[in-house]
């Protein structure tokens, strides 16, 4: 090494190095430049007094934050607001919570919470109360299981006021991963175009009546009318046509593809336009000139000529209707999401996923319920009228585990040294499938005496139903 350091000194006297290697460079000493380098004067900053490292005159500065006040300033505190009957109830009692009975609804549940000064929409939060004020029951995190057909984007026909359509699938509710709905209206004589989809459709007249038609792969046809609580169903790639008969029709449809959109069927229209003429020609057998007058654009929702006699057929109905103070019992699907609407009233559901999450959603008519395969609910009517709703599963038999009737056919051995539930609850458990259950219409009589009976003795009913109509359903035909 010594070597090889004598013979670069050499080659440095004799000049035959460039200069770069002919002695390191000093490492720059920022203290010391002060001075002209190469020519150059740089200007020397002045530092402000408030800092070593900002430069700059004080006009460069904002204004200085007075601090807050510890008390006297904009106050978060709230008074004056009354609270709802069985609010202060122990919250996992779990009480159905009326807002709409206060101006001025509080996040407070128990002893759980606390007021809000803030901005808020209090509508939401009334036709919500159980997302507002949970119970004490809810815990974790559940997929967003309710979504209000009110806030869907609402497309018009192509026709003077001839209808509209709104719909729901996974960009409202991404866990609604098998089925999506459709509401539709059309004006007397309209037509929803003639179309087809890879989607299955299932169909239901909420108001009015239409006529339908439709043709399978085998050349076999089907025209029928079709009036209120009626029911259809399209397979997938089956072509079909609906126009509205003379009072107008809305209905409700229900597709087996979460992520299908109304948006993207394959309509007769968009057919013909995206064909060469030539091809149309050849296809139809008929001249080009016979093609002069297609449509321009899709027509999607249109004005058309009033239908010919009627034909109509009635077909069972397909809704489940609970009272006040009845619910649709605690239980879950074994091979079918629920896909729900909601037609008349208010209730409420609470979603369990393994292994310890829980939530509680409300509904009104118009609002789009879904819940995935095993996830165990029940929908309790909290209104003072009739709750009317839509319970669809993508199966061939109607099917549902019973909680009631699991834990009555279990050993009662098993249920008591796991539950520690009395003789006396195990005793009356149903060994049958009772699919709704009656109770109090007083939803928060449980708040004076919550040892009690008053969940389901329904003795204290201001207007209790007749015999026989506490409860009633119907099954798909």
């Amino acid at each position: 090494m010594q070597d090889v350091i004598q013979i670069i000194c050499s080659f440095a006297a004799a000049g035959l190095l460039p200069a770069v290697l002919a002695a390191p460079a000093p490492q720059l000493d920022y203290a010391e430049n002060t001075g002209p380098v190469a020519g150059v004067s740089p200007p020397i900053p002045t530092a402000t007094a408030f800092s070593g490292s900002l430069y700059g005159d004080e006009s460069l500065l904002g204004e200085v934050a007075k601090p807050s006040p510890i008390s006297g300033g904009d106050s978060a505190i709230v008074s004056d607001f009354p609270l709802v009957n069985g609010q202060e109830a122990d919250s996992k009692l779990g009480l159905y919570l009326d807002f709409n009975s206060v101006e001025n609804p509080q996040p407070l549940r128990g002893t759980g919470g606390q007021t809000q000064p803030g901005p808020r929409t209090f509508e939401y939060e009334k036709l919500n109360p159980d997302l507002y004020a949970p119970p004490g029951t809810d815990s974790g995190s559940i997929d967003q299981a309710q979504w209000p057909m009110g806030l869907s984007h609402n497309r018009f026909g192509t026709g003077k006021q001839s209808g509209w359509a709104r719909q729901q699938n996974t960009d409202q509710l991404p866990a609604a991963a098998e089925m999506a709905g459709v509401n539709m209206r059309l004006a007397p004589h309209a037509y929803r175009e003639l179309h087809w989809h890879i989607a299955s459709e299932w169909g239901l007249i909420l108001k009015g009546s239409v006529r339908l038609s439709a043709m399978n792969e085998d050349g076999e046809t089907f025209i029928d009318d079709v009036g209120a609580g009626d029911v259809w169903v399209f397979p997938a790639g089956v072509p079909h046509s609906i126009q509205a008969l003379d009072e107008g029709v809305e209905f409700l449809l229900v597709f087996d593809q979460g992520d299908f959109s109304e948006d993207n069927t394959f309509l007769a229209s968009e057919l013909m336009l995206r064909n060469p003429k030539e091809v149309l020609s050849k296809n139809l057998q008929a001249p080009i000139s016979a093609f002069d007058n297609l449509p321009t654009d899709q027509l999607y929702i249109f004005g058309g000529t009033a239908a010919p006699a009627d034909i109509s057929e009635q077909n069972m109905t397909a809704l489940v209707v609970v009272e006040p103070g009845a619910m649709r019992e605690l239980h879950w699907h074994l091979t079918s999401d629920e896909w729900n609407f909601f037609i008349q009233g208010s209730a409420r559901i609470t979603l369990f996923n393994a292994p310890d999450a829980s939530r509680t959603f409300d509904y009104t008519a118009g609002d789009v319920g879904y819940i995935p395969v095993s996830q165990s609910h029940y929908i309790e009517n909290t209104g003072t009228e009739d709750v009317i709703f839509l319970e669809v599963l993508q199966q061939p038999k109607f099917t549902d585990i019973s909680v009631a009737q699991w834990l009555a056919l279990t050993p009662k051995q098993v249920v008591k040294d796991t539950l520690h539930l009395p003789d006396s609850v195990l005793d009356n458990l149903p060994k049958t499938k009772t699919y709704l259950k009656v109770g109090n219409q007083n939803l928060t009589a449980l708040a004076g005496n919550p040892n009690g009976t008053a969940a389901f003795d329904t003795s204290g009913n201001t207007a209790s139903p007749a015999p026989g109509r506490k409860i009633k359903r119907k099954f798909f035909g």
